[in-house]
C-alpha cells in the first residue's frame, strides 16, 4: 500500500514512518506543516484528490497534558474536529479505500470499570481536564462509523492506551506525564536538585505503550481489522504514577526525593485497556516500559538541544 501518514513528523508519526519502511511492500507519503495545512479544508481535500495514497492514517492531532487541556480547551476541541473531519471528509471524496483513525483511551467514561472495554464507550462522564480533546476523538471514531454504515467505506479507529518514545514532548507545561517527567528528572540531576516535585498524590494508575509497538499495531490493524466497532490497543498492564516516577528516577540517576504535590489534580483514577480484542487477532506488545524509557531517554540525550 501506499499510505498517507498525516501528522508524520509528530510523536506517533515518526513511529509510523519507520515501521512502513521496515515493510518493503508498503510505501508512505506526508506533508509538513509548512506545506500542507490541515485545518485548511479545501487544501486537504486537494492533496487527497491529487495523490489519491491507497490509505490514510490520521496521526495528526492537537496533544497535550492536564495543563495544557485545561488551558486551551477551544483549541483543543475546535482544531482536532477540523483536522479529523477535513481528512476523513476528503478521503471520502477522493474514494480512498482503506482509514485508520487514531484516537486516545481518553475516550472513556472517568469512572468506568477497569480493564476498559470499547463497548464502555459513552456509558458515564469523561474526565473533565481533557473532556474537549475527548470528544473530538469521540466525534472522529463516530464519523468513521458513519462513513462505514452509510457509504460501505472499510475504515476503522484505533484506541491507544498512553504513548511515548523518540520525538515527544518533554515540556513540563505542555507535554504528557511520562516524557514531563524525564524532562524534570534529567534536569534535576543536571542541576543537582535534592528533589522532584510530581503532580498529583501519585496513586492514579496509567498504561503505557512504546511508539514503535502502536506503530506495529497500526500497520497490523490496517492489514488484518474491518470491523464497525473502533479497537483497543495497549500493553494490558498499567502502573501507578508513583512506581512511573520511580522508574523514570532509576533510568535516568536521579538518586534524590520525589515529592507528591496533592493540591494539584490526580485526572482519571484509573485507565488501563482491555486488549483481548487485539491479541486474539494476533497482535502483542514486545517493548517492556523500561527498556521503552530507555530507548526514549537516549533519543532525549542525543536530541538535547532542540528540546
Amino acid at each position: 500500500m501506499r499510505i498517507y501518514v498525516a501528522g508524520h513528523r509528530g510523536l506517533v508519526g515518526s513511529a509510523l514512518v519507520r515501521e512502513i519502511e521496515k515493510h518493503s511492500e508498503h510505501t508512505w507519503i506526508g506533508k509538513s506543516r509548512s506545506e500542507l495545512d490541515l485545518l485548511d479544508r479545501k487544501a486537504v481535500f486537494d492533496f487527497l484528490a491529487s495523490e489519491k495514497p491507497d490509505a490514510v492514517i490520521i496521526a495528526a492531532a492537537k496533544v497535550g497534558g492536564i495543563m495544557a487541556n485545561s488551558t486551551y480547551p477551544v483549541e483543543f476541541l475546535s482544531e482536532n474536529l477540523q483536522i479529523e473531519t477535513n481528512l476523513i471528509d476528503g478521503a471520502h471524496a477522493a474514494e480512498i479505500d482503506k482509514l485508520l483513525f487514531l484516537g486516545s483511551s481518553c475516550i472513556y467514561p472517568k469512572l468506568a470499570p477497569q480493564p476498559i472495554k470499547e463497548e464502555y464507550l459513552l456509558t458515564g462522564p469523561l474526565e473533565a481536564s481533557n473532556e474537549p480533546y475527548a470528544l473530538a476523538k469521540i466525534s472522529g471514531l463516530k464519523l468513521v462509523q458513519a462513513y462505514r454504515r452509510e457509504y460501505g467505506r472499510k475504515w476503522v479507529s484505533a484506541m491507544p492506551s498512553n504513548v511515548f518514545g523518540p520525538g515527544d514532548n518533554f515540556d513540563e507545561t505542555t507535554s504528557h506525564v511520562l516524557p514531563a517527567l524525564i524532562g524534570k528528572f534529567h534536569t534535576a540531576k543536571k542541576a543537582g536538585f535534592p528533589t522532584v516535585t510530581v503532580w498529583g498524590s501519585g496513586t492514579p494508575k496509567r498504561e503505557f505503550m512504546y511508539s514503535e509497538d502502536l506503530a506495529s499495531a497500526c500497520i497490523f490493524l490496517l492489514e488484518k481489522y474491518n470491523d464497525d466497532s473502533h479497537i483497543n490497543v495497549g500493553t494490558g498492564t498499567d502502573l501507578s504514577i508513583s512506581e512511573l516516577a520511580q522508574t523514570i528516577a532509576e533510568v535516568i540517576g536521579f538518586e534524590g526525593e520525589i515529592h507528591f504535590d496533592t493540591s494539584k489534580p490526580d485526572g482519571t483514577p484509573r485507565k488501563l485497556l482491555e486488549v483481548s480484542k487485539l491479541s486474539d487477532l494476533g497482535w502483542q506488545s514486545s517493548v517492556q516500559l523500561k527498556e521503552g524509557i530507555r530507548k526514549t531517554y537516549d533519543w532525549f540525550l542525543e536530541n538535547e538541544a532542540q528540546q
